[in-house]
C-alpha cells in the first residue's frame, strides 16, 4: 500500500509539473470544509449626496429651491413681473421664506420659471404631480396658469388652477406631459389681477419608487434593488462632517413633515475649486426616515453615520470640546430610539407619525467618518460608552482614517481595538494595480479584533482621468475575491461614490451615471452586482496550482440556501485560460448542472455611456458538468461566476 501511495504522489507531481510546463492552472475546491460564515451585510451600498445624488438624482423632486430658502432666494427661478420674497406670517416655521406674485393689470404678466436640476426631465404621456402652498391677499378667488415648457421655450401644456382664501392651503394638480425633453422648465403665471403668496412649489413624477408622493426616482431606486445589497450606509462620508460644524448633517432636521425640513448647505458645493456648484444645497426631502424606508425596501441593514463632534479635518477643522459633546451623543441615542423605539417614546412617536409605527430594527451605527489624530478616539470613546450603556445590542462602527495605510491608519487601528468598536471603516481610492496587488490584504489580519468594513473604495485609473472603465472594474473584482476569502474578518464592503449626474458632478468614478431621463450602469456596477447576487453563506477553501502567474484570482463559497457551490475567477491576463476544476469532499453527492455568468471586454479602457449603456454587461451560459470535474474556459480580461448545483 505504501508503494501504491508513493506512486500516486509521484503521478500527481508529474501531472502538476506538466501543467506548469504547459502554462495551465488547476483549481480545487474542498466542499467538505465550509469555513467562515459570510455576513448578510457583506456587499452593500454607500450613499452620499455628492454629484447631485439626492436633489437632482435619487430624490424625485424636479423643482430646485422649491421653498426659496437658498441664500439667494431666486436661485433656480427666473421671476418676471412683480415677484418679491417675504417672511411675514410664513407657512412653515423652519422654512419661513415665500414669494408674493402681483399682477397689476398691465400688459406684462407676472410669475416665474423653475429650471430644475440642469433642466427638468419630462417624458411624453407621463404624469407629474404639481403642488404648492398658496393664499390670496384679498377676498376674491384668483387664477394661476401652471405650464410645462420645453427647451425651445414652447409652453405646450397649460392648466388653470383657482386660488382662494387668506390662509395657507395646499393645491395640487396632475399634469400629463405632451413631450419628452430632458431640459424642460416649470412656469407659473398669475392670470388674475391682485397678489398671490406661494411656497413649497413642487413637481414630482407620479411614477415614483413604491408610488410614494415624496418618493424616489424609479429607475435609480430599481438599480439599487438590483444590486441585492446587504447594507445601506447613509447619509454619506464627508457630508456627515460638513465644511463646518454649522453645516454638518443633522438627522433631526431631516425628519417630520417634508415641507418644514430646513435647508442645509451641501459641503460639496465649493470643495473642488475647478468644479464649483454654488447652487448645490440639501433640501432634506430625502432624509433619515426615507433612508430607513429605502433600506427596508432593499432588504438591506441600515447603517447611519453621525458626526462625532469634528468638522471636516481637510477644511475648517472645528472641534467640539469634550465637555460640550453631550448634545452630539444624545443625537446618537435619540436616533436609535427613532429607529427602534416604541410609539410611546419621544422619537418612536415621530417615526410612527411619519407612517411607520413598526421599528426599523437598527443593528448598526457609525460615529465619525475619516477623522484622524487623538481628537477622534477620545470623542468616539464617549459615544461608545453611552451607546453600550443604553443599547448594548447595537454594533458600533469606528474609523481608521482617510487612508489605507500610513501614520494615522497605524495609530487608529490599535485605538479602535482599545475602545472596543465592532467594526473599523477602511477607505481606499487607489489605482488598479494597487487593487490587484492587495487581493491578499486581509489574509493576515487579526482574527480576534474588530471586523473590517471596507466602507469606501474604488479603483482610479488616472491614465484615463478616472473613467469608469473595464480595467477599474476588473481590478475591483480581483480585490473582492480577497474580501470574500477573508469573510471571517471582512463583514461589510461598499463601493463609493454611488451616483453622479452627467451635467453636475464633482467626483469620479461613480457606480451609476444619469441625466434627467436615463441612466447607465458602469462595469463596476456589474461587478458589485455579480458579488451581491452570488454572495453565498460560507467560505469554501479554493486552491490554484500551476501557472497562475499573478494573473488569476479566485474565491469560492457555499450557498446553504440553494445547495450550490459558487466559484468566482478573475483573469486579468490578455489570454484565455483552460482550468480543470475538481470539487472534492462531496462524499456520495455529485455535481449536476450549473451556470457561468461572465463580464468581459477586449478593451480595458472600454466603458458604458449614456446612449450606449450595454457595451459591457454580464452574460450567462450553461455549464457542462462531468462528475465532480469541470473544464473551465476563462476568457481573457474577464470576471467569471460559476454556480454549480
Amino acid at each position: 500500500m505504501k508503494n501504491i501511495r508513493k506512486i500516486q504522489i509521484l503521478l500527481l507531481l508529474l501531472v502538476l509539473s506538466v501543467l506548469r510546463i504547459s502554462g495551465q492552472t488547476v483549481c480545487e475546491i474542498d466542499a467538505s470544509r465550509p469555513g467562515a460564515a459570510i455576513q448578510p451585510t457583506m456587499y452593500g451600498i454607500f450613499f452620499e449626496d455628492i454629484n447631485f445624488a439626492a436633489d437632482g438624482g435619487l430624490y424625485a423632486e424636479l423643482v430646485k429651491n422649491r421653498s426659496f430658502e437658498f441664500p439667494q432666494p431666486f436661485v433656480g427661478w427666473t421671476p418676471f413681473g412683480q415677484v418679491t420674497v417675504n417672511t411675514e406670517r410664513p407657512c412653515f416655521e423652519r422654512n419661513p421664506h415665500y414669494i408674493s406674485v402681483t399682477n397689476d393689470g398691465g400688459l406684462l404678466r407676472a410669475g416665474l420659471d423653475n429650471e430644475g436640476f440642469r433642466g427638468i426631465g419630462l417624458k411624453k404621456d407621463h404624469e407629474y404631480r404639481f403642488s404648492a402652498y398658496v393664499r390670496v391677499q384679498g377676498d376674491s378667488p384668483m387664477k394661476l396658469s401652471v405650464e410645462l415648457v420645453n427647451a425651445g421655450g414652447e409652453n405646450l401644456l397649460k392648466k388653470e388652477m383657482e386660488v382662494k382664501g387668506q390662509e395657507w392651503r395646499k393645491i395640487t394638480a396632475v399634469l400629463t406631459s405632451p413631450f419628452t425633453d430632458a431640459h424642460s422648465r416649470l412656469r407659473i403665471v398669475l392670470l388674475t389681477r391682485g397678489t398671490v403668496d406661494m411656497d413649497h412649489i413642487s413637481l414630482f413624477p407620479v411614477d415614483t419608487w413604491k408610488n410614494r408622493e415624496n418618493g424616489l426616482r424609479t429607475d435609480l431606486a430599481q438599480a439599487l434593488y438590483d444590486l441585492n445589497p446587504g447594507v445601506l450606509r447613509f447619509p454619506g462620508g464627508c457630508i456627515v462632517e460638513g465644511n463646518s460644524l454649522a453645516t454638518r448633517y443633522q438627522w433631526k432636521n431631516t425628519v417630520g413633515p417634508v415641507e418644514n425640513r430646513p435647508l442645509n448647505e451641501n459641503r460639496w458645493n465649493y470643495t473642488f475649486k475647478h468644479k464649483a456648484f454654488p447652487d448645490y444645497f440639501q433640501s432634506y426631502g430625502l432624509g433619515f426616515f426615507e433612508y430607513f424606508q429605502l433600506s427596508e425596501d432593499l432588504g438591506a441593514e441600515p447603517l447611519p453615520i453621525l458626526s462625532c463632534g469634528l468638522s471636516c479635518q481637510y477644511e475648517s477643522n472645528e472641534v467640539v470640546p469634550l465637555d460640550s459633546l453631550q448634545p452630539y451623543i444624545e443625537d446618537a441615542l435619540d436616533l436609535i430610539e427613532f429607529a427602534n423605539g416604541p410609539v410611546s417614546s419621544t422619537w418612536g412617536k415621530v417615526r410612527a407619525d411619519m407612517g411607520h409605527p413598526e421599528p426599523f430594527h437598527l443593528k448598526f451605527i457609525g460615529v465619525g467618518n475619516e477623522q484622524w489624530g487623538e481628537v477622534y478616539p477620545e470623542r468616539l470613546e464617549m459615544f461608545v460608552k453611552a451607546i453600550r450603556a443604553r443599547y448594548p445590542e447595537v454594533r458600533i462602527v469606528g474609523s481608521s482614517g482617510p487612508s489605507a495605510s500610513g501614520k494615522e491608519f497605524d495609530f487608529l487601528w490599535p485605538e479602535m481595538k482599545r475602545i472596543g468598536v465592532d467594526l473599523v471603516d477602511e477607505h481606499y481610492y487607489m489605482n488598479p494595480e494597487w487593487f490587484f496587488d492587495n487581493a491578499h490584504r486581509y489574509d493576515n489580519y487579526d482574527r480576534k479584533g474588530p471586523k473590517v468594513f471596507a466602507g469606501e473604495y474604488a479603483s482610479h485609473d488616472h491614465s484615463t482621468k478616472k473613467d469608469n472603465n473595464f480595467l477599474a472594474a476588473l481590478s475591483e473584482a480581483a480585490f473582492m475575491t480577497g474580501l470574500e476569502r477573508n469573510a471571517d474578518v471582512v463583514h461589510m464592503a461598499t463601493y463609493a461614490p454611488l451616483f453622479a449626474h452627467v451635467d453636475a458632478w464633482q467626483w469620479n468614478p461613480d457606480l451609476i451615471w444619469y441625466d434627467n431621463l436615463q441612466m447607465v450602469r458602469t462595469p463596476s456596477y456589474y461587478v458589485q452586482q455579480l458579488y451581491g447576487m452570488n454572495a453565498g453563506t460560507h467560505v469554501l477553501p479554493v486552491t490554484m496550482n500551476g501557472e497562475a502567474d499573478g494573473m488569476l484570482y479566485a474565491s469560492a463559497v457555499w450557498d446553504a440556501k440553494t445547495g450550490e457551490i459558487i466559484l468566482k475567477v478573475v483573469n486579468r491576463s490578455d489570454t484565455s485560460r483552460q482550468i480543470p476544476l475538481t470539487v472534492k469532499g462531496l462524499k456520495k453527492r455529485t455535481l449536476s448542472e450549473g451556470t457561468h455568468t461572465y463580464l468581459q471586454a477586449d478593451d480595458l479602457k472600454a466603458k458604458n455611456v449614456l446612449g450606449e449603456p450595454e457595451r459591457i454587461v454580464p452574460r450567462m451560459r450553461p455549464l457542462t458538468v462531468n462528475g465532480n470535474r469541470l473544464a473551465l474556459e476563462v476568457a481573457p480580461q474577464s470576471v467569471n461566476v460559476y454556480r454549480i448545483k
